[in-house]
């Protein structure tokens, strides 16, 4: 579209028999001979709903005249407008709608609407504009100016737009993403909203107190990436300690902090905006804002700038508190699992006979586990159940637990006692409550005629059915005070034939695929 200067004269209309009539309308260039009988209903309705601008154009879009609503507004614009076709002053959407227009109709009867911007006095004005045909093959383009009711549909989208982005970073500190995935969306947001060319997040390392870089978008090279700067050191630095926006409207003039970067000039940066992330009285770091053009901020503008800081320092605040959770979270964990690896040594050093008993189940269950699609947060607890599954014995005597001979009636007695004092010393513990299943359960049978609760089938927990093959097999194929280890196939008949009596016999086949494929 061309940019043009225009201006006019005002456009006279007048009644006559009723008819609406252009008034000393001249002759232009020999084009002399626009017919003012046109069809009254046709120039009527072009002239009665547009009455700020008035183009009359040939078949082939030329502009033979034109006339604005307000000489004062638009002096010489006619001058400028002659010898131009619409093509160089219509946008590309309306010369798209006004050769589809002209295409479709040979003898146009019926008008066309579309609207337009013109570059005029200065100032973008947008026109609501009818296109109808007059005699002698000519065109008539009447608009009224609708450049407010756009520029209110303008803050309108931009308004929409800018909600949009905020609720695409709440949903983003809901969603407790990474902190690296939480900032690109983050910049992605400020670049789109904000109508920028790049952005990035300088992060506070309280322990360093250095600002470091963290994210960064829209950047052509790598010259940010390297950042540490202490607080009043450079802009970003004067921006954290200071707790306010530094602005620089030309980095080309006087200097600037980024001359120290040999590759800064090749960003083309003309304006920078530094903006302090405080969460919770906390600076947390700055967000840097680069343009490579001139930036008219207005105070919509700012304020939005001033918005959106505030949900990145939210942003970021949430998701370092949520990192510093997970991590300590995974700290107890270890520590959890440590004291129970420390209870399960503890009572495999008490029987030097079953040492190294506790960690082969565990390892051979957990493969298992996982062999059957068990998902990592019941893992968790199949492993810990493991590695507790004879914590009860602790509660055994001696001359019952290492008795180099088969039990007798009464010493069976006590002996099944065990899942019963895993339960007393287990169920205080909260975070073991899913664990007890295996100390609790692994001696029932599918048949029913397990212990200590007589359960069968289904009724018995999936994570002690499973257990039950590992801790049979490993028992079997295991020396004990009592007996010799069986061989390996031996252990599998004796499985075998238990499928559907001790154990689940949908469970029996995946775990001799187990124990054949990785040689247990």
């Amino acid at each position: 579209m061309s940019i043009l200067t225009l201006s006019y004269e005002p456009l006279h209309v007048f009644w006559q028999e009723d008819r609406l009539i252009p008034k000393d309308l001249p002759d232009l260039d020999g084009v002399n001979h626009l017919d003012l009988s046109l069809d009254e209903q046709r120039l009527g309705d072009s002239l009665q709903v547009f009455a700020d601008l008035l183009f009359v154009v040939d078949e082939k879009g030329s502009i033979l005249d034109c006339r604005f609503g307000d000489s004062a507004a638009y002096s010489e614009a006619c001058e400028q407008v002659h010898s131009k076709g619409l093509n160089d002053i219509l946008s590309t959407e309306a010369r798209d709608r006004l050769r589809q227009y002209l295409s479709e109709q040979r003898q146009p009867t019926k008008p066309a609407s579309f609207e337009f911007p013109l570059m005029l006095g200065g100032r973008e004005l947008w026109f609501d504009a009818r296109l109808v045909g007059a005699s002698n093959s000519q065109l008539i383009l009447s608009a009224r100016d609708i450049t407010k009711y756009k520029q209110t549909e303008y803050r309108l989208k931009r308004q929409l737009q800018r909600i949009s982005a905020l609720r695409s970073i709440d949903f983003a500190i809901a969603s407790g993403l990474d902190l690296n995935l939480l900032l690109s969306i983050l910049l992605d947001r400020v670049i789109e909203t904000l109508r920028v060319d790049a952005a990035d997040v300088l992060l506070l390392d309280p322990k360093l107190n250095e600002l470091t870089y963290a994210a960064g978008k829209g950047f052509r090279t790598n010259i940010l990436q390297h950042t540490r700067l202490r607080p009043g050191q450079g802009h970003a630095g004067k921006v954290a300690l200071e707790r306010r926006i530094v602005t620089i409207s030309d980095l080309t003039k006087g200097n600037t902090d980024f001359e120290r970067l040999p590759l800064f000039p090749s960003e083309k940066f003309i304006v920078y905006f530094g903006v302090p992330l405080i969460a919770k009285g906390r600076v947390l770091g700055v967000l840097e804002i680069f343009h490579r053009s001139p930036l008219h901020a207005d105070e919509d503008w700012m304020d939005f700038l001033n918005i959106i800081a505030g949900q990145t320092a939210i942003a970021i605040d949430s998701a370092m508190m949520f990192k510093e959770l997970q991590k300590a979270n995974f700290e107890l964990s270890l520590a959890y699992n440590a004291t129970i690896d420390a209870w399960s040594r503890a009572l495999d050093l008490r029987g030097k006979e079953t040492e190294g008993h506790t960690r082969r189940v565990t390892d051979l269950t957990t493969r298992f586990a996982t062999l059957l699609g068990v998902k990592d947060s019941d893992l968790l607890h199949i492993r810990r159940g493991a590695t507790l599954h004879d914590i009860g014995k602790v509660a055994i005597p001696d001359e019952i637990l290492f008795k180099p001979a088969p039990l007798n009636q009464d010493e069976w007695q006590i002996m099944r006692q065990h899942p019963k004092y895993a339960v007393d010393l287990l169920s205080p513990i909260k975070y073991l409550e899913k664990a007890t299943e295996i100390p609790h359960w692994h001696h029932e049978k599918w048949d029913g005629s397990g212990y200590p609760d007589h359960l069968g089938g289904e009724e018995i927990p999936f994570s002690a059915r499973l257990f039950a093959l590992v801790d049979v097999y490993e028992a079997l194929t295991s020396d004990r005070p009592y007996r010799k280890a069986w061989a390996k196939q031996d252990a599998i008949h004796y499985i075998e034939n238990q499928a559907g009596k001790h154990f689940d016999p949908r469970l029996v086949p995946e775990f001799l695929n187990l124990v054949n494929a990785n040689g247990f």
